[in-house]
């Protein structure tokens, strides 16, 4: 192998430890039987949701991982292999959700494992975290709590209001 291969494949190995340095959220999955229009169509998902997907050489893998001090995930690291990893702090739940969406639409898919946060989690883990709402689904339930005291007081008011309405419109019938 000459030494311009060589150097190709470091700066490769380097430029994937920058981003699993900066990942908030990595996961390990199995993708091989899928179409090319169902990786292409999760990758757009993916892309969309600013999580990026890598398929890349298992002992490349190995090395950027260790050179971006991931520890943990070299069991994930065989055979057919995909990372899936975003740096978004806001919302390290979106990759979890798209990839288990795509694992209970197509069986031929899986999940080996991940790290959120640095933390090694499980792939149990990672299907219970795709079940929690994204930041926006959060971030609309919590407007909702708090505006149903205003909506209740509202509608509280309104009814008084209503009744005295009533009140007053039977007693001029009366006269």
């Amino acid at each position: 192998m000459s030494k311009t291969a060589i150097a190709e494949k470091e700066k490769l190995v380097d430029a994937f430890a920058d981003e699993l340095k900066d990942a908030k959220a990595i996961l390990v999955i199995n993708y091989l039987g899928l179409s090319v229009e169902e990786v292409t169509k999760m990758r757009d998902e993916l892309r969309d949701n600013n999580v990026k997907m890598r398929v890349i050489k298992n002992t490349f893998l190995k090395r950027a991982a260790a050179k971006a001090g991931v520890k943990g995930l070299d069991d994930t690291f065989v055979g057919p292999t995909a990372v899936v990893y975003t740096d978004d702090a806001d919302d390290i739940t979106e990759p979890a959700r798209i990839v288990s969406k795509y694992e209970d639409d197509y069986d031929v898919m899986e999940i080996k494992g991940g790290m959120l946060e640095g933390k090694l989690t499980s792939k149990d883990e990672i299907k219970e975290l795709a079940s929690i709402p994204g930041r926006d689904g959060l971030l609309s339930m919590l407007v909702s709590v708090l505006q149903a005291p205003i909506r209740d007081f509202a509608y509280a008011v309104k009814a008084v209001a209503d009744s005295k309405s009533d009140d007053s419109d039977s007693k001029d019938a009366t006269k």
